[in-house]
């Protein structure tokens, strides 16, 4: 891959990507995907395409760690990827990582490695966001714009699936079957028999059946696969003249009993079968007769677009006035009660001293400014459970929940920042995040906690005129003339906070 991008359109003069250019990176369990488009009048036309087989799900062993040679395959694919990203602009990247990553035990310096090939920062999405980045990429790209649809997605160690109408997906599940774990389970010799493969589909049958019934209930009028899975049993079946288009069942029948004649893998010649399909072919294959058994599917088109041309409207989303992250924080407010009036005057006051503070902290940068935003707004959706530790009661909701187009990190930070705006502050709590985020997540919920406190008496407050000032650990905050004198309790809850916080090493000044 070259250091400059050739290619017909999007591209300016001296090689560098536009700001309208934005790239998607899909870390899967089987293969890493990455998807670069040029974004104009609401369509993304592509501009490249990257995608290498590394099985990262093949190895994680029973603990959950990554096996050497998996991860060295894994970081020279990344280290190709990150060196077409070093001509966009950074916002305008998203790298997700799914099933396989979000086994891979924690004590793993593996995403630190990661990250450093890439050049980016790497999202580990819980399986329901996935699910919704997958429908938002099928509805956005397909025809039939009103269309209720049924949407699958094979993935390397789970499967998605989602049903909705139109842009928005109503019902989403994550299951944890995939092509490459029932592969491993049940045809790791490569080995191909009819009591194999009645054993792989009730094994999925297992996994899907508490799913189907909800499903059932909402219906459909087309059901749409999609990924490398689906793509490759429809060309199999396309390719032997079991099929004019996608899947039916009578065809993938007669391919179940192709499979079985073979007796091995190796002996299976289909046109449309690629040699690195090979190995999770009879996986893949159980998985989607359970899927049309269960769901009653007599045929199904498989399309192209997948979680990858999903994040790619997601991060046009983000970037306007439709982020789906402040969509789902307001959803939450709405849902636990929480006061918005008081949480709107936190993240105002907020906003005041995080300008303040931003560069001397080197907090710069659009994720932590929203981070503190989010956490203003968040900060008391506890209260509907209990005043007592209302803080952790929140904290658990926002660790937990399932929040639309957040990562799980984001998620983890969101909740530690919500444990730690009042009483003592939790510092291995803070210890446990990313170490690169351990300090610039301590100074936001520094920010938080004085936001919070000068908010105490939930009565509207000028604070236009406060002024703050760090150096090193030392945090000095100026209030106007005698403004400290009319606020005897703001003055004595900050004496309280100069004690929280010198157990962080932290010393606050006020004048």
């Amino acid at each position: 891959m070259s250091d400059t991008l050739v290619v017909t359109s999007g591209v300016t003069s001296n090689g560098v990507l536009p700001e309208e250019c934005y790239a998607a990176v899909d870390l899967g369990s089987n293969s890493f995907h990455m998807v670069v488009s040029h974004y104009n009048n609401g369509q993304f036309n592509v501009i490249d395409r990257q995608r290498e087989v590394v099985r990262l799900a093949a190895g994680l062993d029973q603990n959950n760690d990554l096996s050497d040679e998996t991860a060295n395959r894994a970081l020279r694919c990344l280290t190709e990827f990150g060196q077409l990203l070093r001509t966009l602009p950074p916002e305008n990247i998203r790298a997700v990582g799914t099933n396989a990553l979000r086994r891979l035990q924690k004590s793993s310096s593996f995403l630190d490695q990661a990250e450093s090939a890439l050049g980016q920062s790497i999202e580990i999405i819980a399986g329901r966001e996935e699910a919704r980045l997958i429908y938002l990429g099928v509805s956005k790209w397909s025809a039939g714009a009103d269309e209720s649809r049924l949407v699958i997605d094979i993935g390397g160690g789970s499967t998605e699936i989602i049903a909705g109408k139109g842009d928005q997906a109503t019902i989403r599940e994550s299951l944890e079957v995939g092509c490459v774990t029932l592969s491993q389970q049940y045809f790791a010799d490569g080995k191909l028999s009819a009591k194999r493969f009645r054993k792989a589909v009730l094994a999925a049958e297992l996994a899907i059946q508490p799913v189907v019934e909800q499903f059932r209930l909402q219906g459909w009028n087309q059901v749409i696969g999609c990924s490398g899975t689906m793509k490759s049993i429809a060309s199999s079946m396309l390719g032997t003249g079991m099929s004019k288009d996608g899947m039916h069942k009578e065809g993938l029948n007669r391919l179940l009993q192709l499979a079985i004649d073979a007796k091995h893998i190796d002996n299976l010649s289909l046109s449309g079968l690629s040699r690195d399909r090979g190995p999770v072919f009879a996986g893949g294959l159980s998985i989607i007769l359970a899927l049309f058994e269960l769901f009653d599917i007599q045929e199904m088109s498989v399309s192209d677009i997948a979680l990858r041309e999903g994040v790619l409207f997601d991060l046009v989303g983000r970037s306007s006035a439709e982020d789906i992250r402040d969509i789902t924080v307001s959803a939450m407010c709405s849902q636990w009660a929480v006061d918005t009036s008081h949480g709107d005057a936190v993240k105002a006051t907020a906003s005041i001293l995080y300008k303040q503070l931003h560069s001397a902290w080197d907090i710069q940068g659009k994720w932590y400014e929203n981070l503190l935003g989010w956490a203003s707004q968040l900060h008391e959706i506890g209260l509907r459970i209990s005043h007592d530790g209302y803080h952790k009661h929140g904290a658990y909701i926002v660790a937990n929940g399932d929040m639309a187009g957040f990562a799980r990190r984001d998620q983890l930070i969101l909740s530690a920042l919500i444990t730690g705006h009042r009483r003592k502050f939790p510092i291995a709590l803070f210890e446990e995040l990313p170490s690169r985020l351990v300090t610039p997540a301590k100074r936001i919920a520094i920010i938080l906690r004085l936001s919070v406190l000068l908010n105490r008496g939930r009565i509207k407050t000028e604070m236009d005129h406060l002024e703050v000032k760090v150096k090193s650990q030392e945090i000095h905050l100026a209030f106007p003339d005698k403004w400290l004198e009319t606020h005897p309790l703001t003055e004595a809850d900050l004496r309280q906070e100069q004690l929280w916080l010198k157990n962080l090493g932290v010393k606050l000044q006020y004048s």
